[in-house]
């Protein structure tokens, strides 16, 4: 199966940044893997759109790990009430600045076994920061990530983690960055979780699961 090629079709068929590359243009000088490592922890079930403003509101009152570690929780509870289960969120906030200052003197990991340790850091949030703040080769795997690997073929997987290591064993190494950039977007705007738009699909003809038939019935049932 010839990836590059996939990729290229996929790309082709969709416009836009992700969250992330969104946050990176605004800041082009200096990627700061601070903000990406926090920003990553707020997208966790929640909408791109509410990521962005949450960063934006919190990275606007506090900006480094020693003024989040140091703001009133309750404060920062307000700022990104937006992200969605923002008490949780916001206390984890606090324990990864504290951390970041204690263990790591201010700097942010760059290695997957020690990003994993930070609380609400799992697998996706830790290849996320690799790859967006270092461009280190990972792949993190979201839920549309997930999704459209199943839907595909490409894999046969229960979990984020079964997905993201089966997808190590077949992706290229240097494909490994866009993946994320790439199928992120291409499960919010193409194969969406209900109604995928499988006539506006540039890889239909190798898709596994082609919804076409069945949601066109749906819709003529309706």
């Amino acid at each position: 199966m010839d990836f590059y090629e996939i990729f290229n079709k996929m790309n082709q068929s969709l416009n836009g940044l992700t969250h992330l590359d969104e946050l990176i243009q605004k800041t082009p000088r200096k990627i700061d893997p601070f903000k990406i490592l926090i920003s990553t922890i707020l997208s966790v079930r929640t909408k791109d759109k509410n990521t962005s403003t949450a960063t934006e509101n919190l990275f606007a009152k506090y900006y480094t790990p020693i003024m989040i570690a140091g703001a009133e929780l309750e404060d920062i509870e307000e700022l990104i009430y937006v992200s969605g289960t923002y008490k949780t969120k916001a206390l984890r906030i606090k324990q990864v600045s504290k951390i970041i200052i204690e263990k790591y003197s201010g700097n942010v990991p760059k290695d997957f076994n020690e990003l994993i340790k930070l609380p609400g850091v799992g697998n996706k949030v830790a290849n996320c920061v690799l790859i967006y703040a270092y461009n280190i080769p990972a792949i993190p795997v979201d839920i549309h990530l997930h999704r459209v690997s199943n839907r595909t073929g490409w894999v046969d997987t229960k979990t984020p983690e079964q997905t993201e290591k089966e997808l190590r064993k077949i992706f290229p190494k240097n494909l490994w960055i866009d993946s994320n950039r790439l199928l992120v977007k291409f499960g919010q705007q193409i194969c969406r979780p209900t109604y995928p738009k499988c006539n506006l699909c540039p890889i239909i003809d190798i898709c596994k699961r082609n919804f076409s038939k069945s949601f066109t019935k749906i819709k003529k049932k309706k």
